[in-house]
Parts: structure tokens; sequence; C-alpha cells
């Protein structure tokens, strides 16, 4: 319009139409203006609320697993805080790295988000080359829960707590052995820590699962297994199992005669699972803050709360801050235990 004026103004004096430099410049800039204005209007017409459309959550292990329960439980109640349906997809393979890959490259644009478990830490020090930088590729949301593990002996077996275990693996090198589900595993790792803070050298028995592994401890071929609790409780509690000490803090609401490591004698060695919510490296503030407020208000629902209690979790409070914080500091532990065991995979 700006420019039909200007020529409409020139027409008007009845002279022939010649239009100087000066005004040519001035039509250009003007003209310019009008069609800058016009497309920050329109950009801004395209602005619209995150989200207006479902969520993508990538969990890093198969379904049925520890990972995909947390994300089925929490899913719904994000979406409904939300107001968009949260959609879980399950991309497992090589310790989370594989679902781990896609979300680095998916855009920061707050519809891929992943849900991954403790190995986010301990892969950068198990894997001499990870598909991308664990902390420069993502960006977390928070941390769930913890879940300690349970130091277990067969029923038959002969230490009845945690200094007649450590005795019988003093007395003689490599008296004693554990199970795992394999190398660099959360089984194998919770029992090297074990020997480190116990100063202890035992055998480490890796298996292909930790199902075979938990069942050769049950009949009696191998006589400990540092195992998840809520996988676990039921041999506890038919009495196949003998819970000797948990690897918290403090003792499970689920196990409250059972102490911890540290009163038990065994001080610094702490282990816990957990699982924790991702996004890609560049998503915004903005959406980062509202996808954190949708999941404290998930972790925050009375049904959610009795879940993680009956799986013997603890539930962790803190936004991205403190989940960064947390999962720096288990990358660091990590790291130096299997540096110092020289722990790596075959």
């Amino acid at each position: 319009m700006i420019s039909d004026l200007m020529i409409s103004d020139l027409m008007s004096t009845g002279a022939p139409m010649r239009i100087t430099v000066k005004q040519t410049l001035k039509l250009h800039a003007l003209t310019c203006l009008t069609a800058l204005g016009l497309s920050n209007a329109s950009a801004w017409a395209q602005v619209t609320p995150y989200p207006n459309k479902p969520i993508t959550l990538v969990v890093t292990y198969p379904p049925g697993g520890g990972a995909d329960v947390m994300a089925r439980l929490i899913a719904p109640k994000m979406g409904d805080a939300l107001g968009q349906s949260v959609v879980i997809e399950n991309r497992p393979g090589a310790g989370g790295q594989i679902g781990a890959y896609a979300v680095s490259k998916a855009a920061p644009d707050g519809y891929t988000v992943m849900l991954d478990a403790s190995s986010f830490a301990i892969n950068p020090a198990l894997y001499p080359k990870l598909p991308y930088d664990t902390l420069k590729a993502f960006r977390p949301i928070g941390v769930l829960a913890l879940f300690p593990n349970v130091v277990l002996v067969n029923a038959q077996f002969a230490a009845k707590n945690i200094s007649e275990l450590t005795a019988l693996a003093r007395a003689q090198k490599n008296a004693v052995s554990f199970a795992s589900s394999g190398n660099g595993s959360a089984q194998h790792l919770a029992g090297a820590m074990f020997e480190s803070a116990a100063k202890v050298e035992m055998v480490h028995v890796p298996y292909k699962g930790a199902g075979q592994a938990l069942n050769d401890v049950l009949g009696g071929q191998l006589p400990l297994f540092f195992g998840n609790l809520a996988s676990t409780l039921q041999h506890v509690q038919s009495g196949k199992l003998r819970p000797l000490a948990v690897t918290a803090a403090k003792r499970s609401a689920i196990l409250p005669d059972v102490p911890t490591l540290a009163e038990a004698g065994v001080p610094g060695a702490e282990v816990y699972e957990w699982n924790g919510v991702f996004v890609p490296a560049g998503t915004p503030d903005a959406v980062v803050d509202k996808l954190s407020g949708a999941l404290q208000k998930a972790m925050d629902a009375p049904e959610v709360k009795a879940r993680i209690a009956q799986l013997g979790g603890e539930i962790q409070k803190g936004g991205p801050k403190a989940a960064q914080d947390f999962i720096q500091a288990q990358m660091a532990v990590w790291a130096q235990l299997i540096k110092a065991k020289g722990i790596a995979l075959e």
C-alpha cells in the first residue's frame, strides 16, 4: 500500500511519470520494510504453544524390563500434564546405546524424549567409543527414583551376615563367587564396588542374562548375587535367598530388618539402579522446563508413588540441574571403579 500511495502522488501532478533515483531507493526501502513486517507477523502467527502433537518417549530397553515399567508408569501422567499423549517406543540394544543414539540425532524440539537407565552413566567408561558424547548430546529432565541392590546369598550358604561373608572371602583368595548378567552389568559393578569397599577378592561369574545368573544362585551352584530389590523380593520372601544388606544410604521400607552395607561395616559401597529422562541437546529452556514440570507432576501422583515404593525405590526430587549433578557424580564413581578394577567387555 505504501508504494501504491507514492505512485498515486506522483501521477496526481499531471507530469510525466519520471521517478528519480532518490524516489526509487525510497520506494524500495519502504517496500522492504512492509515485507519484513508481514514476514514477522506471519512468523508470529505460526508460533503455537508446546506441545501441539504427541510426544515420543524412547525407552532404551526392551518391553517388560525395569526401564519399560517406569516408562509406562509415568507416560500417561506426563501426557495428562502436557495435554498431549506420550507414546512409548522401545529401542533396545547395546546397553542402551541404540536408543540413545537415535535420540541424540532427533530434532531438539521436545517431541522426542528418552528414558534410560543407570547404564547411561556407566557406558562412557565401559565402552571405548560411543556413537555420541554423553554429556554434550543430551539434556536431563530429571531422575525418577533410586532402587538399591540387595546383597543376597543362597539360603544354604554359610554366611549369615556381611561380617561372615567378608571373613570367608578374606580367609582364602577367590573363596567366594558371585553371579551377574554379564561383564559390565549392574550386578557385576555392584559386586566390584563391594570388593573394593570391603577389601576382598571374589570370583565373578558372568552369565548371558540376569535370569540365568539368579537361577544358579537359587539352585546353589553359586552363593552370591547383587540383585535388584524389586526383581528378587519374591525369593527373599519365599526364603530361598537370604538378604545380608542393602546397598543404599538408609534401610529399605520393604526390608526394614536388613541393614545397609555401612551399618554392616562396609561403608562407601552405595549402589543404585535408576532411570532418567532426557532430551536432545539444544532443546529450548522453555520446553525443558515444561517437560520437567510434567515429570514432577507425574511423580507426585499417588499411584506412581505407591508403585515405586512397592518396588523398593525412593523418588528423587529436583529438576534438570539436580539431575545433571547426580548423573555427573555417578559417571565419576563408575569411571574410577572401572579403571581401578580393570573391568572390560569381552
